[in-house]
């Protein structure tokens, strides 16, 4: 009788982060037309208003697209609440507004039944998965697949990068642009995740941490909100994501000098509008980690430095999230658990 050992610890997670510059590659070769020519008819429509409807790790790609339709075209954008629809039975008149669902899976019933619902309302419906033959996109007048491939792993990784890449090129689609910006990020990637010894060397300061905190500002937020997502599900510290506007009103006072801080700063007008953030954290010798182009540490402070020169600040999110996925994966082995198996999740999770 033979016996198989058990699969390493992790072994499913870390193949999928490997994968992410291949997935944007082929976004970026494959999928792009479809995008472009799915943005060419909606913008034909003049949308008047969007609203972005997601749940989890697509919940904050969704709020990455809403700084880019905010910022790049004017649009007004909001987060749908889908209770208001499928507890309330709300039906607002959406006529000539943009519905964006963002889902991996394709398969929680309230994303179907909001999307349906706001469908028959007269919106204008763009469904962006992973998975072409989802109930979500076929209740959707549009679909966007992002080409991930199966995803196994419970802690989302290459969908996420492929679901901003793939929201980024929608956006540049609706202004007429081609998204060339892009094709630097899969090599970019490579090179970051290649730094996996760096990363290991960040993980033992959290090893024994009984809470975090995560800060950016601008295109870096999402980004924050992503990670702290990342290191709850994967290690199960209580990670706290805050815009750096917000964490000066009322959540720095819990910061202290064994406070472990994320601060993520995207090298541009979010960056800036952080270091009056970072200045304060500083002052109450919070531990802190920066992760950016120019990450400033000193004695009582770290940082990875991500290679973004040149990269436009709107396409920097989908290479900072990187690092700090392999920082929650490393800190998750490091604290004795499996980031391929978080307890009480499951890959399709069922709201309604």
């Amino acid at each position: 009788m033979s016996s198989t050992s058990p699969a390493p610890r992790g072994q499913i997670m870390a193949g999928e982060m490997a994968e992410q510059p291949a997935v944007l590659r082929r976004l970026l070769d494959e999928g792009a037309p479809h995008i472009r020519a799915v943005a060419r008819e909606i913008a034909a429509r003049r949308p008047r208003f969007v609203l972005l409807t997601a749940r989890g790790t697509s919940d904050n790609a969704a709020l990455y697209a809403k700084y880019l339709l905010e910022i790049r075209l004017g649009l007004p954008c909001g987060l749908a609440s889908m209770s208001t629809t499928t507890a309330y039975g709300a039906r607002p008149d959406l006529t000539d507004v943009l519905m964006i669902t963002v889902s991996q899976s394709g398969g929680s019933p309230d994303l179907v039944a909001s999307t349906r619902a706001a469908r028959e309302a007269g919106a204008i419906t763009l469904a962006v998965t992973n998975n072409a033959s989802s109930p979500l996109a076929g209740v959707s007048e549009y679909h966007v697949d992002i080409l991930a491939g199966p995803e196994k792993a419970l802690p989302a990784t290459k969908t996420y990068t492929a679901s901003l890449l793939a929201l980024y090129l929608f956006v540049e689609g609706l202004r007429g642009g081609t998204g060339e910006d892009a094709r630097v990020l899969p090599a970019l990637a490579g090179r970051i995740l290649d730094r996996g010894e760096e990363v290991r060397a960040l993980a033992a300061r959290y090893r024994f941490a009984e809470r975090m905190v995560i800060t950016s500002r601008g295109y870096g937020y999402p980004t924050a909100k992503e990670a702290a997502l990342k290191l709850m599900e994967t290690s199960y510290i209580p990670a706290l994501s805050y815009s750096g506007a917000d964490l000066l009103h009322g959540p720095l006072a819990m910061v202290d000098n064994v406070s472990p801080v994320i601060a993520i700063v995207t090298d541009g007008r979010g960056g800036e509008a952080l270091q009056p953030v970072l200045d304060r954290l500083r002052d109450r010798g919070a531990d802190l980690v920066v992760v950016g182009p120019k990450p400033q540490v000193d004695a009582a402070s770290a940082g990875f430095a991500l290679p973004t020169s040149g990269v436009p600040e709107e396409l920097q999110p989908i290479l900072e999230i990187l690092p700090l996925q392999l920082l929650a994966y490393e800190v998750t082995l490091a604290r004795g658990q499996d980031p391929d198996a978080p307890r009480a999740l499951a890959k399709v999770t069922e709201t309604r």
